[in-house]
């Protein structure tokens, strides 16, 4: 389906570029999308690195959804919310119905350039010569303007869960960065050449990086530097079933120690202290951390959702996970890889968290074959992977026809053969 044009982006097109013929060092802009806050992780991270990387004239990252109306801001990420907290399975449902390539690509597209006039504005001032996405709705946005000749960039794509979502996919495109050799299959299965492809990890803080004195940071935050310490994270929005967790774990046989950190909800948070009582040597209680690099170095096993940034954080810092509660769709697909790795354990009910910490620290040698591995799983270094590819890079923009999206379509049903 062809899309309407929008006359102020015909208007840009015609601009005369200010840009100089010689031009040295890059512009680098990243965009984000707060639907969640992994997308804005992974940003925050590559916009650290890229800052100290000889060559880069600027750096500039940008939450899409602020360059939107309210309303549009706030289905993107506050319905998003909602759903997470109160209808999980809706999320499930729309994962898998939309997880087909191209089906929603024009729709979505009309809708979001709709509401990007801003955006556009913002980049025709700040002229990158280096775009990254870490999140799918401004790649679209992004490419339709390299289509249509408004800007002459480069765009690549962050990829901030293991697998990939059908609505990754963008019909123009420089390269593609992922998690694993897995995602990677995938989409040379659907026929994207592998020179495009490049295998990073998912970006994280170089923080997650740096070597940590487990000991010194145990104390540090008050506790036994001896003692099994469990990290329990409710999200970076507090939205989890803290109280009932905490008292699962309060059944357990083992005496462990437990940071629990409620995220921005301080109702929650408040909740959680009155629940385990005043200075309970058992029980952290902390809201929202800039400080999760040290929270996961000074623990020994964390229990959580497994987000994609999350989990990379995580598997940096060589910290098995229990998962509890995936939101269906990505956050499943995130388990099914954990799990598979030997890197993770799933408390599929509630009810028997403290059953299933107890069996696997019943196990130690179990538990540090998972600490083994998520070291070995671990890739601090992708944010650097991805700075020095596409400061090297120099593919021309690949455009996928309509011939190639229905081959794309066709190959992700099963359906084409070569």
């Amino acid at each position: 389906m062809e899309l309407p044009e929008i006359k102020e982006w015909q208007e840009y097109a015609a601009e005369p570029s200010q840009e100089s013929n010689v031009k040295m060092d890059k512009r680098i802009l990243i965009l984000s999308a707060s639907a969640g806050s992994g997308h804005v992780r992974a940003a925050e991270a590559l916009a650290k690195c890229f800052a100290r990387e000889p060559g880069v004239e600027a750096v500039e990252h940008l939450d899409a959804l602020d360059y939107t109306n309210k309303l549009f801001h706030n289905f993107y990420s506050k319905f998003y919310l909602r759903l997470v907290k109160s209808a999980p399975e809706v999320l499930g449902w729309a994962y898998k119905a939309s997880d087909e390539p191209w089906k929603t690509d024009a729709m979505r597209l009309r809708l979001d350039r709709l509401q990007s006039q801003r955006l556009v504005r913002f980049i025709r001032r700040f002229r990158p010569d280096i775009v990254i996405c870490t999140h799918f709705m401004p790649t679209g946005i992004i490419a339709h303007l390299i289509e249509k000749g408004v800007i002459d960039t480069h765009l690549s794509v962050v990829v901030t869960d293991l697998d990939m979502h059908a609505m990754w996919l963008s019909r123009t495109f420089h390269r593609y960065f992922v998690a694993l050799e897995e995602t990677k299959a995938h989409l040379l299965a659907l026929g994207l050449p592998p020179e495009r492809i490049t295998v990073s990890g998912i970006p994280v803080d170089p923080v997650f990086a740096e070597p940590a004195d487990r000991a010194g940071l145990r104390r540090a935050l008050g506790l036994d530097p001896e003692r099994f310490t469990l990290l329990f994270s409710a999200g970076a929005f507090g939205v989890s079933p803290a109280e009932f967790v905490v008292a699962k774990l309060r059944q357990m046989r083992h005496r462990i120690q437990t940071l629990v950190v409620c995220g921005a909800n301080e109702a929650l948070r408040e909740r959680v202290e009155a629940l385990v009582g005043p200075e309970n040597p058992d029980f952290k209680v902390l809201g929202y951390s800039r400080e999760m690099h040290n929270l996961m170095k000074a623990s020994d096993l964390y229990l959580g959702k497994p987000g994609g940034l999350t989990t990379a954080e995580a598997l940096c810092c060589g910290l098995p996970m229990a998962i509890l509660g995936p939101i269906p769709g990505q956050e499943d697909r995130n388990s099914d890889h954990l799990l598979e790795d030997g890197v993770a354990i799933k408390c599929n009910e509630m009810t028997t968290i403290a059953f299933k910490l107890d069996r696997l620290l019943d196990d130690p040698e179990r538990l540090e074959a998972m600490r083994r591995r998520a070291r070995e799983l671990g890739r601090p270094d992708a944010a650097a992977v991805i700075v020095r590819t596409l400061m090297e890079d120099d593919l021309p923009p690949m455009k996928i026809g309509a011939d190639e999206r229905e081959r794309i379509a066709e190959a992700a049903a099963g359906e084409w053969q070569p």
